[in-house]
């Protein structure tokens, strides 16, 4: 059952993330921090966002513009350690409230104008890849700071979908290096990579015929609901 259940998440966080070029951990990461613990459940997360971006990549790559996505991609690669160190040190009660705070930034960062305004140029983008590539090794998401900064730097929406796939492609591999492979056994762990590619081929159908703001309506009230459980699970697991 567990299986299952990870395997419809990944489905379903692959259809939003190719319908609106974002969310993918975001969705996934309380399903499945919850059905694996902090720990395995984000090793899982990252290596199914690698599978996602690798995925989309050939879809978008006429609209991706390298130069601008590796001055995202080279201080993030810099912070990264930092943050594989950070998992190794905390107990799970505290990576749960961890990923559960990083959930929660994900969600609101997009309500904080100041924040969008604060990055821009090559500095901004500096801030914003250095938070990304931390992020993405503590939790899968990277995505806020990111977008934040395509907000602040005026990049145009297509482009920035297109591009910050690299960018998660990139985060993910140092990712899967830092934290190793899944625990879980293999056949389960290509059951989740199927269940993603599949999950990017139906939502290029889909994005078609599905207006964006419907899936990112869908994207907000799972990632919502699954933040939600995983700092009640953390405060649980705090008192324990």
């Amino acid at each position: 059952m567990t299986l299952v259940l990870a395997c419809l998440a990944a489905f379903v966080a692959a259809v939003i993330q190719r319908i609106t070029g974002l969310g993918f951990v975001l969705v996934l990461v309380g399903p499945i921090v919850l059905l694996y613990g902090p720990l395995e459940g984000v090793t899982i997360g990252v290596l199914l966002a690698l599978v996602a971006s690798l995925t989309a990549i050939p879809l978008v790559w006429k609209h991706i513009e390298w130069r601008r996505a590796w001055w995202l991609i080279w201080p993030g690669l810099i912070a990264a350690p930092f943050a594989a160190l950070l998992v190794r040190v905390l107990p799970e009660p505290a990576l749960l409230l961890l990923i559960a705070a990083m959930a929660y930034f994900a969600l609101l960062a997009g309500r904080m104008p100041a924040l969008s305004a604060s990055l821009t140029g090559r500095t901004g983008a500096v801030v914003a890849g250095s938070a990304a590539g931390f992020m993405h090794v503590a939790s899968g998401l990277s995505g806020p700071p990111l977008a934040a900064y395509a907000v602040g730097d005026g990049w145009p929406q297509r482009r920035f979908a297109a591009s910050v796939q690299v960018i998660f492609a990139a985060f993910s591999v140092v990712s899967v290096a830092l934290r190793g492979l899944p625990a879980s056994p293999v056949p389960d762990v290509w059951m989740l990579v199927a269940a993603t590619a599949g999950g990017i081929a139906i939502g290029t159908i889909l994005s078609r015929h599905v207006a964006p703001s419907i899936a990112r309506t869908a994207m907000l009230a799972i990632a919502w609901a699954g933040a939600t459980v995983v700092l009640v699970r953390g405060i649980l697991a705090l008192l324990s």
